[in-house]
């Protein structure tokens, strides 16, 4: 029992569960804690300029590092704008503890300075909010935050802090405590889905999140080559399975090829693996057919019978499945008819995903882009990448060889890739990380350069340029043909925006100057920065402005 204030125990036992690193704006509503902080060099705490930039920092710290990702906003302001990260949290399933400081006990309800009930905003946002009004309960509520964070299917927690309660002092109690949260499955389940998995005649495994949280994916390619099943991916999670290996037959993304959605509605037996089914993988729910056999693994039960019925559910974390599994499969012999049917798929997938155009006419084809970058960057490089268009190219063609090399937001937030690489950086201080985005979505949080400087992370983004909001226009042109409004951009200089920060910045206007550009911007050690100036009639990688128009006439108004 030792006596300190609320503000003292938070940090206390933020060491005591393993923190290091930490992300903030700072805020005088939560003065008290960033003091205590000061004293405490175990922690290192990154400021960043905005609390959307600081909040995805944190969410891609903890995907890269798998340990729960911290960050701390005051009221008010402060806390909407961080909301933005702790839904990404949620709808990845990512660990993450938020402290946001609030209004003193005594003001509540008078309409303070910048005062919002945070546990009722933030409820559907986040998996338990829970506002701290007595000092004494700090060692309790602030180790649970971090037990719910991890636990089940992970997700984010916000903990409200008075500012008034934050100076309070108590008897504090710390217990030690071990919390293991790894269930494993029914023996019985395990045998029954080894004897439909057996029986199929066009299996399928899809590999979602139960899958790269749980670094798995030397269990998933021993599965499937003894199962002799074929792997796609879930929407945003390319890094499940090797792109490289002969049974990785795709990734279930926003267009997902057409050979990939019809071999899964051809399925007779469906393994998903840690997969929520959201609406981007089954393509607007439309992915599985009812004579397909599902047989759906999941961490959480609520997950279970949520979009699809399974003809198998099993409530399990991932890994310890797939190891159950393997034991149960023991020896298990070749089928000649099985290796074709994966070699007919994976030969529609090689063919779909190769790298044909290397350079475009009078703007960067991101088609070359994406073969250089496989070409030229180390296998374990880690990518972030925003939402948007620009995307598609890598979706399509980039080969992830590595598991925990892809972080991405399946909420299809913009602004993401930055940030994030910064936290991924952070995780990973070793590893190439690179941030992809496009020019709308890299302006929402184009000042967390100076952070990148500032705090020497030397993280590279990638920003395709092509002075238009592209997803939004592209849809535009599908429902509204030659109708433009609000999709036009214009945009500075962004490798001199670069250079003006500190970093290192490069303007990129032909293929066969990129890999140069590459180079130089990696060896200069620095924060850096590679504009590419793309086709804006390219909206996306499969269709240009003229051809969506052509597709479907104006519609009258």
């Amino acid at each position: 029992m030792t006596h300190m204030t609320a503000a003292k125990a938070i940090v206390e036992v933020l060491l005591r569960e393993g923190v290091e690193k930490a992300f903030c704006i700072p805020g005088e509503s939560y003065l008290s804690v960033l003091n205590v902080l000061y004293e405490t060099p175990r922690i290192e705490l990154i400021s960043g300029r905005h609390e959307g930039g600081v909040s995805f920092m944190a969410e891609g710290y903890a995907k890269a590092s798998g340990k729960v990702g911290v960050c701390f906003a005051t009221r008010g302001p402060g806390a909407t704008n961080l909301s933005i990260g702790l839904h990404t949290a949620h709808q990845d399933s990512t660990p993450m503890v938020a402290f946001i400081g609030q209004v003193e006990s005594s003001f509540r309800g008078r309409e303070g300075f910048q005062e919002i009930d945070l546990a009722d905003y933030f409820r559907h946002l986040v998996k338990w909010t829970v506002e701290l009004n007595d000092a004494r309960r700090v060692p309790e509520l602030v180790h649970r935050a971090f037990h719910m964070a991890r636990s089940g299917r992970p997700g984010p927690v916000l903990i409200s802090l008075p500012q008034d309660v934050l100076d309070e002092t108590a008897e504090m109690v710390f217990q030690e405590s071990e919390m293991l949260s790894h269930p494993r499955p029914d023996r019985q389940a395990v045998a029954k889905a080894k004897e439909i998995l057996r029986h199929a005649k066009r299996p399928v495994i899809i590999a979602g999140g139960g899958v790269t949280s749980t670094k798995s994916a030397k269990e998933l390619v021993e599965l499937a080559e003894k199962l002799q099943v074929p792997v796609a991916t879930a929407f945003r999670r390319f890094d499940a399975f090797p792109n490289q290996h002969p049974y990785y037959i795709g990734q279930l993304g926003v267009g997902a090829a057409p050979y990939l959605v019809e071999c899964i509605r051809e399925a007779d037996v469906v393994l998903a693996l840690g997969t929520r089914f959201s609406q981007i993988t089954t393509q607007n729910y439309t992915l599985l057919t009812s004579g397909t056999k599902l047989i759906h693994v999941d961490i959480s039960p609520d997950e279970l019978n949520k979009v699809y019925r399974p003809a198998l559910g099993i409530v399990a974390d991932t890994k310890n499945f797939m190891l159950d599994l393997l034991a149960e499969l023991g020896e298990s012999g070749q089928s000649k008819e099985r290796e074709a049917y994966i070699q007919e798929q994976r030969e529609k997938y090689e063919q779909y995903s190769e790298v044909r155009v290397t350079s475009g006419q009078h703007y960067v084809n991101l088609e070359g882009i994406m073969g250089d970058l496989m070409n030229h960057l180390p296998s374990d490089t880690i990518f972030t990448s925003d939402a948007g268009n620009f995307y598609g190219w890598m979706a399509k063609h980039y080969r992830f060889q590595e598991e925990g090399t892809f972080v991405g937001p399946t909420s299809g937030a913009m602004g993401y890739a930055l940030p994030a690489a910064i936290g991924a950086k952070v995780a990973q201080p070793e590893k190439t990380v690179v941030a992809y985005a496009g020019d709308g979505g890299f302006m929402m949080t184009v000042q967390e350069l100076e952070t990148a400087v500032r705090c020497k992370i030397p993280v590279l983004a990638i920003v395709a340029n092509n002075n238009m909001y592209g997803t939004i226009r592209m849809h535009q042109e599908k429902h509204f043909p030659k109708r433009v409004i609000a999709t036009e951009l214009s945009n500075p200089n962004f490798a001199q925006i670069m250079t003006n920060m500190g970093g290192h910045g490069e303007l990129v206007e032909k293929n066969e100057d990129f890999v140069p550009a590459l180079q130089r911007a990696l060896a200069s050690s620095k924060p850096a920065l590679i504009e590419v100036r793309i086709d804006p009639q390219q909206v996306s990688a499969a269709r240009t402005i003229e051809e969506l128009r052509a597709a479907q006439p104006a519609k009258q108004m």
